[in-house]
This record gives structure tokens, sequence and C-alpha cells, in this order.
């Protein structure tokens, strides 16, 4: 069993102690008989096991428990028990069968709990991730820009406001596919004077430059931003070119990050 004790980062662990404060509580000095009557259904105790872990993740949080003070953990976990239609009794004799009778089916079952508990993770942090991206982008173009395109012509040509002075990341996602017959594709960025858009002083920034293997590249451009007096302005998607020339690409996942404002 010492596996099932061992996942203490994962949260797995407090349910198995939990479960052995339940045996504890529920024996007493003599021997008990154990069979499989009435035991819990391996497929219902494994979301009981996951239930009975987010119980105990709500309550730790602080406002949580102060709104349920008048209940103690245990009362908790019965009551989610008890929603999943079955009794402390059934739930006593199901993990004494397994504890004593199958340890080996018992580690079974948490690494199920543990799997889908993972899964949950990953999923949350996703979303968070995808939510916190939402929040600071200030790319304020279209989602995506790609050739041929359903309006005829589509440049990637984009000109924005450099609001502060910083570290700006500009993020994205290219795909040049191998029929794309344009010269030296690429994206090219430059700061330029807000007073003087069209004459002024242009400082271009590293251009990146794409691959036409049809598979998806993702991009960094880091770009140092002395003044709030400039614009950004350039293409993500740039070439040489000569008349008739086919383009053929597709840029997404846009993401313009303020990473560090200058003081």
């Amino acid at each position: 069993m010492k596996r099932i004790f061992n996942n203490s980062t994962s949260g797995i662990a407090f349910a198995g102690l939990f479960l052995i404060s339940l045996l504890i509580g529920s024996c007493n000095t003599q021997k008990i008989k154990i069979d499989k009557k009435n035991l819990i259904p391996e497929k219902e105790l494994v979301p009981l096991l996951v239930d009975i872990y987010m119980a105990d993740g709500l309550l730790s949080n602080a406002k949580i428990n102060v709104r349920f003070s008048s209940l103690d953990s245990i009362a908790t976990y019965y009551q989610v028990i008890e929603k999943h239609g079955f009794t402390k009794e059934m739930m006593d004799k199901t993990m004494q069968y397994y504890f004593v009778k199958d340890a080996k089916k018992l580690n079974k079952i948490y690494d199920q709990v543990l799997g889908i508990l993972s899964e949950m993770e990953v999923r949350v942090q996703k979303d968070y991730r995808s939510e916190q991206i939402h929040i600071s982008n200030l790319w304020p173009g279209k989602d995506f820009y790609a050739m041929p395109s359903i309006t005829g012509n589509d440049s990637a040509k984009f000109d924005l406001p450099a609001a502060k002075p910083g570290t700006y990341t500009l993020s994205f996602t290219s795909i040049l596919y191998p029929d794309d017959q344009t010269v030296n594709p690429r994206a090219s960025i430059y700061l330029v004077a807000r007073d003087s858009l069209e004459t002024g002083k242009r400082e271009y920034f590293k251009s990146v430059e794409y691959l036409k293997d049809g598979r998806p590249h993702t991009y960094n451009m880091v770009m140092s931003v002395p003044h709030d007096k400039t614009r950004l302005r350039g293409y993500l998607f740039d070439f040489h070119n000569l008349n008739g020339m086919r383009s053929h690409f597709k840029i997404e996942n846009i993401v313009l990050t303020l990473s560090q404002v200058a003081l």
C-alpha cells in the first residue's frame, strides 16, 4: 500500500488518509468478517473518491470554510457519500474489503482517481492561461490572416500605437504551404515616430523568416520601445514577389503583450 501514500502532491494522499480514518472509526476490537456483498461498484467508487478530494479542496478555501464552519470535515465527506447514493456503512465496508482483501485493486482504483484529477487540473490550468492571455492581449488586429483569402486580399499589414514604453512581445503561429510562390517570406516590423509616419526614420526589428513546409511554427518577436510617441507598423506576412505569383499562408494565435514597462 506504500504506493498509495507517496503521491502527496496530487492530493491522493489525503483521500487515502481520510479512508483510513473511516476504517479506524468504524472498526472495533472484534474481528470483522469482510465479504463482497453490498460493496460500492468500482465504476461508482472512482467518481466518489474524486468528489471527496474535491470537497477537501473546497474546504481549504477560507471563504467557503467560514460559510460551512458548522460542519466538520468528516460530516462533509459523509454528505458527499450520501449524495452518490451510498451510506457510511457501505463506504466503510467497501474500503475495508479492498484494504484487507485486494490491495492491488485499490491501487488501480487510486490510479484512476489520480488520472481524472490530473486531467481536471490540466483543463483548469489551460482555461486560466487562455483567460489571462485574453485579458492581457494588446493585439488590436484580426484573429487570423490567410491567403488565399475570402476577401481576395489579406496582406497582414498592421499599424498600432505603442501606448507605453517598454518591452513588447508579439507571438503568433504561422503556416506557409509548400505551393506558396513568394520570395523571402517573413514577418517584418518597424518602429516609427507617430508624427512622421511616412517620412520618419524607421527602426526595423529582426525579421522572422518562414519555412515552406506546411507545418505550424510558433514565433516570438521581442521589441524594445523607448517612448510612447511611436507606432509599431509592418506586415505579419511580408515578401518580395513578382506579379502573378501565388501566396499561400495562414497566421493565427496572435498575441501582443507588454512584459516590462520602462520607467
